[in-house]
Order: C-alpha cells, then sequence, then structure tokens
C-alpha cells in the first residue's frame, strides 16, 4: 500500500519541555491546516525538525515516540547546523535573493556545506521509510537540493516540490555561487509548484540558462523524465476563517474592540519582522496620509500588529529600531489628549484575537515589497462575512493575481498608498460590496484544500504522462528486439541523417566534420553486403561529398535536392529553380543585420538562417519573428519554411527527405528499412515510410516516430550494437 510522505523544515507542531515532560501542541500554520487531512491518514507521515535543539538520546526517543501517534517522524538539528543550514543559508543566503533583496545576502562557504550535509540528514530519514511506489511532497526553500538527493537513490519514485516564497528573475538567481547544484536538485521532482506564473517561468528561464536543459512550454527534458513548473496558488481554510466571528471568544474581543474605537475607522496591518515586507514604506505612507488628510485626524486608527522573528539577526534587529523610531515619531507628532494613530504590537496574537481584528477593521492594509502569496490578505477576505470593508494590497504579492478587486499598489509608491488609504475610507458601500464579494467568492473556491487537491492530482498526471513517454523509450529489451530483425533478414534500407543524429551540435558548422569513430561505425556499417545506408541531410552536396564521398554510401543532400548513388555523379530534382531567392535574400539579410552572431547559408536551392551563435532568448525571438515575416512572403510562390535546430530555412516545395527517400526506394523491396533523424525535416521520411519501418527520432519524444533516443552517443552505441 503506497504512502504520501511529507517534507518540511519544520514538523507541523509546537513543542514545549515543562520539568522534563514534552509537551506537543499543533500548529495553527496554513500549511498544517491544509495537509493536516494527508499526513494523519494511515500509513502517511510528515517529516520535519521539531523546532527545538534535543541532545540527549533518550530525549530524542520519547519525542519521537509521542510524534509517531501523530504520523510525525523528526529530523534533529543541532544548533551548529540550526545556525548555518537555517539562519545561514536559507535565511541569509536564498532568502535575501529570492525577494530581490540581493545586497543582504552572505554568500559564506559554511553555509552552503551545512545546508547540504543537513539535506543529507533529511535524505536519510526519508529513505529509512520511503517506498518506490510512494509519493513524497517537499516544501520550501529550505530544501531545495532534497529531491535531486532521493531520485538518485530511488530513480522510479514520485516526487513534488513547491515553493512557497517568490523565485527571482534569472539576473538575480544567477548572483548564487552554487546556482546549478539548486536548480539540479529541485528538479529531481516531476512537478514543481510556484505560487504565480511569474515564478514558474522565472525558474524555467534559470534552468533553460544556466543548465543544458531544453523547455518546451512548461515541461523539461531532465534525463528522459518530463518535469513540468507549474502554477498554483496557495489558499486559507476559507470555512474557519468564515466561521470564526460566530465563536464566544470572538464576539467578546469583538465588542470590546467597538468600546475602545467608538466612532473611530480602523485601518489593519498584519505582518512577520521581515525587511520585504514594506512596513517602512506603509508608515511613511500614513504619515503622509495624516499630513495631507488633516480631516481624519481623531477618526482613524492604524492597528499594526508585528510578529516577532529573527530578532537575533543584526538587520532584524535594525529594522525594529526603526520601526519603534518612525512609529514613536508619528504618534509624538499626531497625537491629542484623547487619541494617538498608531496602535503598535511587537508581539503575535491568538487566532480569535486576529479573528475579531479582521472583522472589526474597514481596511485591511497589505504592502509587501515581495510576497510569495501572503495570506494575511487572504483570511481579512474571508473573515468579511458582511461583505464590507476594503482591502489595499501589493501588486508584489502573488495574492494580487487573484484579488484583482482589491486596490492594488506599487509598494515603493509612497504616495500611491496615502491615496489608497483616501480611496478606501470614502469608498460607497455598494462598491464594497461588489468588490469584497467577488474577492470572497475567489478566496472560497481556492481554498486550502483545493490547492492540495489540485498539487496531488497534477502530480499524478505528470507521472503518466512520464510512463507513457517511457513507453516509447528505445529501451535495451527493445533493442535486442531490433537486433533480432536486423539479424534475420538479407536485405536493409537505413536512412540516417547528419547534424544532431551522428554527430553533435556545433557552434560553428563547418567544425561538424565525422571523427574517426563515426567514420569506422559507417564502414562496419557499408561493408556488410545486406545493407544499403543512405545518407540524407541538409547540408550542401559539396560538402557531403568532401566528408563521405569515399564510403560506399548513397548521399542525398539538401534535403533532397541532390542525390547521389555511390561511384555515380550527382543528379539534381527536376523542375527545381531558385529565381526566388532574390526576393526572399534582403529578408533574411535585414535579421542578419539585427542579430549579432547569425548568419546565413546558401544551398542550390534553399536558404539557411542560422542562430547558433546569437545570444540565447534572442535567437528564439528573432526566429519567431523571421518565420512570421516568411511566411507571408512564401504562401503562394511554392516555398516552404521549416525551423531547424538554430536554423530556419526557405526551401522549393518539392524537396523533401520523405520524398527523397520514396524516390530513391522505388522498384526495389526491402525487408528492413530503418531511419534515424532529429530534425523538423527528419519527419517527413518517418510519415513516408511504412508502418514496419523502424523509425527513430533523437533528442525528442514528440514525433510521428516510433521511437526515441536521448541524443547522437545514444544513436551510435544503438547502431554499434547492430554491426
Amino acid at each position: 500500500m503506497s504512502k504520501t510522505i511529507i517534507v518540511s523544515n519544520r514538523l507541523p507542531v509546537r513543542i514545549t519541555e515543562n520539568d522534563g515532560e514534552y509537551v506537543m501542541s499543533p500548529s495553527e500554520g496554513g500549511l498544517a491546516t491544509g495537509l493536516g487531512s494527508i499526513y494523519r491518514d494511515g500509513q502517511n507521515v510528515w517529516i520535519g525538525w521539531p523546532g527545538m535543539e534535543v541532545t540527549e538520546e533518550k530525549d530524542q526517543q520519547r519525542i519521537q515516540q509521542q510524534l509517531a501517534e501523530m504520523n510525525l517522524l523528526p529530523v534533529y538539528l543541532s544548533q551548529e547546523e540550526i545556525n548555518n543550514y537555517y539562519e545561514g543559508f536559507s535565511n541569509e543566503t536564498l532568502w535575501p535573493v529570492f525577494h530581490y533583496m540581493a545586497v543582504y545576502a552572505k554568500y559564506e562557504q559554511p553555509y552552503w556545506d551545512s545546508y547540504y550535509k543537513v539535506t543529507e540528514k533529511f535524505r536519510d530519514i526519508i529513505l529509512s521509510v520511503a517506498e518506490p511506489d510512494d509519493i513524497i511532497w517537499i516544501h520550501d526553500y529550505q530544501l531545495l537540493l532534497l529531491p535531486g538527493m532521493i531520485r538518485a537513490v530511488i530513480p522510479d519514485i514520485s516526487i513534488g516540490f513547491f515553493l512557497h516564497i517568490p523565485f527571482p528573475s534569472f539576473e538575480l538567481f544567477r548572483l548564487i555561487p552554487w546556482r546549478a547544484e539548486l536548480l539540479e536538485g529541485m528538479l529531481g521532482a516531476d512537478l514543481l509548484g510556484f505560487h504565480t506564473f511569474d515564478d514558474s517561468r522565472h525558474f524555467i528561464n534559470a534552468v533553460t540558462r544556466i543548465l543544458p536543459i531544453n523547455a518546451s512550454a512548461n515541461v523539461m527534458m531532465v534525463n528522459d523524465r518530463a518535469v513540468m513548473a507549474e502554477t498554483f496558488p496557495m489558499g486559507i481554510d476559507y470555512d474557519k476563517y468564515a466561521s470564526l466571528s460566530k465563536e464566544k471568544e470572538v464576539k467578546d474581543q469583538l465588542r470590546e474592540l467597538k468600546e475602545t474605537f467608538q466612532g473611530m475607522r480602523m485601518i489593519l496591518s498584519i505582518d512577520r519582522l521581515d525587511y520585504s515586507k514594506g512596513i517602512l514604506q506603509r508608515l511613511q505612507a500614513f504619515e503622509l496620509f495624516l499630513q495631507l488628510y488633516p480631516e481624519y485626524m481623531e477618526k482613524v486608527v492604524l492597528y499594526m500588529i508585528i510578529v516577532p522573528s529573527r530578532d537575533n539577526v543584526q538587520q532584524y534587529r535594525d529594522l525594529r529600531d526603526e520601526i519603534d523610531k518612525l512609529v514613536g515619531g508619528i504618534n509624538a507628532r499626531f497625537r491629542t489628549n484623547n487619541w494617538h494613530p498608531i496602535h503598535y504590537f511587537y508581539r503575535s496574537f491568538p487566532i480569535e484575537t486576529l479573528s475579531a481584528l479582521y472583522n472589526f477593521a474597514d481596511v485591511g492594509l497589505v504592502t509587501p515589497m515581495r510576497d510569495g502569496m501572503n495570506l494575511v490578505s487572504k483570511e481579512y477576505v474571508a473573515s468579511r462575512n458582511q461583505n464590507n470593508g476594503v482591502l489595499i494590497l501589493s501588486e508584489m504579492a502573488g495574492a494580487s493575481r487573484e484579488l484583482i478587486d482589491a486596490i492594488i499598489v506599487n509598494p515603493n509608491n509612497i504616495g500611491a498608498i496615502t491615496r489608497a488609504i483616501e480611496e478606501a475610507l470614502v469608498m460607497p458601500e455598494p462598491e464594497q460590496y461588489r468588490r469584497m464579494k467577488q474577492m470572497r467568492q475567489v478566496v472560497a473556491k481556492f481554498n486550502i484544500a483545493h490547492w492540495v487537491k489540485l498539487f496531488m492530482d497534477r502530480l499524478q498526471e505528470v507521472k503518466q504522462i512520464q510512463q507513457s513517454m517511457l513507453a516509447r523509450r528505445l529501451s535495451s529489451d527493445m533493442q535486442v528486439q531490433v537486433q533480432r530483425q536486423y539479424k534475420a533478414v538479407t536485405k536493409r534500407a537505413i536512412f540516417l541523417d547528419y547534424d544532431g543524429t551522428l554527430v553533435g551540435f556545433n557552434v560553428n558548422v563547418d567544425q561538424a566534420s565525422p571523427d574517426q569513430e563515426l567514420y569506422e561505425l559507417l564502414r562496419e556499417l557499408t561493408t556488410d553486403p545486406a545493407n544499403e545506408v543512405v545518407m540524407i541531410s541538409g547540408r550542401k552536396h559539396e560538402t557531403l561529398s568532401e566528408w563521405l564521398g569515399h564510403l560506399k554510401l548513397d548521399l542525398i543532400a539538401e534535403h533532397g535536392a541532390w542525390q547521389k548513388k555511390h561511384g555515380t555523379k550527382w543528379r539534381k530534382l527536376a523542375g527545381l529553380n531558385d529565381l526566388w531567392k532574390q526576393e526572399i535574400y534582403p529578408t533574411l539579410e535585414t535579421y542578419t543585420d539585427r542579430t549579432p552572431g547569425s548568419f546565413i547559408e546558401e544551398k542550390s536551392y534553399s536558404l539557411a538562417w542560422h542562430y547558433r551563435k546569437v545570444e540565447q532568448g534572442l535567437g528564439e525571438l528573432r526566429a519567431n519573428e523571421l518565420m512570421n515575416t516568411l511566411r507571408y512572403y512564401t504562401t503562394d510562390k511554392g516555398l516552404q519554411v521549416l525551423p531547424g535546430d538554430k536554423v530556419i530555412e526557405v526551401k522549393n516545395v518539392e524537396i523533401n527527405k520523405g520524398r527523397a527517400a520514396l524516390a530513391w526506394m522505388q522498384d526495389r523491396s526491402y525487408d528492413f528499412v530503418m531511419a534515424i533523424g532529429d530534425d523538423h525535416t527528419d519527419e517527413d521520411i518517418f510519415k513516408a515510410l511504412q508502418q514496419e519501418a523502424i523509425t527513430i527520432k533523437v533528442g525528442s519524444q514528440v514525433s510521428a516516430a516510433r521511437y526515441y533516443l536521448r541524443n547522437f552517443q545514444e544513436v551510435r552505441q544503438f547502431l554499434k550494437s547492430l554491426v
């Protein structure tokens, strides 16, 4: 029976020691709530650090037994590991870079070493309970290396990963010295979840630019495994927040708030102490508001809760001091005998108090500089059972993509926040109602349970997609079957493409000439009297003659425009003309002028625009533009535009590898036909050949071919196994 293993840095419990006794109380975090239904079920388990240092072995065993009753399994960390792995690499390297505050980041080798070692600790504990058919769901930036470490030991296991903070743009991410290792670790997962489309796009961009991995839309091919990056905006327990206001304790606190702030409008701000939360800018905006709108004196209060966090770090201490100073200054400047504008609390509050505040506050003010999602905004919305109140939300929070009916502001624009506060306070009831109702519908539907289900369903789908792709991989068993077929016959036709199929991709077109190993392989193939081997390539016929003319090969060049049987002269396809080149060449020249590194290759009956030397991204952009321009020019001229590997080719529509292959086979019969190619043009051969032919696409599963191999090295291995 398979089980689900959830892994996060912290376990969903708080442990307190009382006279040698350990007391466990469940955490109220969003993640703990959402995953409660999963980890408490049957054999499932949640693995993580219990939140305190436990050095004595007997204590560790006692805690472990108590936790086991709740389906929890601890990873014990020493104080040094907590300092370097958690406080160090996670929070002083990754956190600032991922929140676009790279100026605060520290890139210390001991931090990285500890991060790596602690991840190995997590891995070993997971491996002690994991079975190959289990599902592992790993959470957040403290464990980026973990998916890869598990994948290395259990290659076929199902692994999901979710990042709860933003993923930075490539320009920032590449500042991290261990960027490639982090990406490789993450790509151990089958499905990577992010809060927003921007985050998943940044991740894919970083992968394709830092690692030798290609992505098609949101799918990356990692050693033959399709890995997907998807967007799953995280929700909250909507019903819990919507129903809290019915509880007696919340009602009592709400009554107290109404008495304390009689006739006042409240603006509510709740954050953890962090430089990514935009707290100072928010205070400056409120100060400006009181200055510009003095009529709100004694009528409005800002109720600001800041939950303590990492007080031991200098930056956080400095931030706390600055907040204290700013709050003190504003209160001193504007207070009157019976009113002070900011009620500031530096501590955490129970959920009942928060619910009363959410219910009472006229305005929710949430303006982080960067935030993966920001659940406070959703909690505020879920609590507004009367459909009134106004949410002011930073466009830099992931929640702004869903809560589009909030007043959206740029957190760096203090004037805009000031105007938003005024707009919120004068907003008519019907407008408040319209906006809040729509936001509540979104938060109710995309709740935490919906998020969990969506992720788990998608992970299952990704595994199925991987399985169906594997079915077409030319595995060692299938290769044995093909070898049997090959050996059993006496007349074989073998069509081989050249670039990308028999040799690797070379930035210089002319440097991809055959090496000694390839010459040896082709000699062995062609000396077998049963074989007729055809090199069918987009290369110029002169180049093929120079490189391969001395071998006992038939040659088809320029996608079929030229053909040459071994020992005879080149023949060109009848009825071709090249007058169209005069019209197309200037267009290609324009794009070459605009794209440093691109060049034009002229063949007898085709023109190729290469962008293999162009900066990544720019080449693809120009290629798309060029494709669109050329389609417009070529529609009624009997020409064809073909995208290839870092090349776009324009040729006569009569020129086609599939037709060339069929023409070559005319009036002959073969017991065994095989074609191997990696390009868009090779699809024509795969489609033209009969169903029973062995057709193999190199480097991609999306093809009309029956099988696929990963790269040219695998093609060479496979051909060697035949001869």
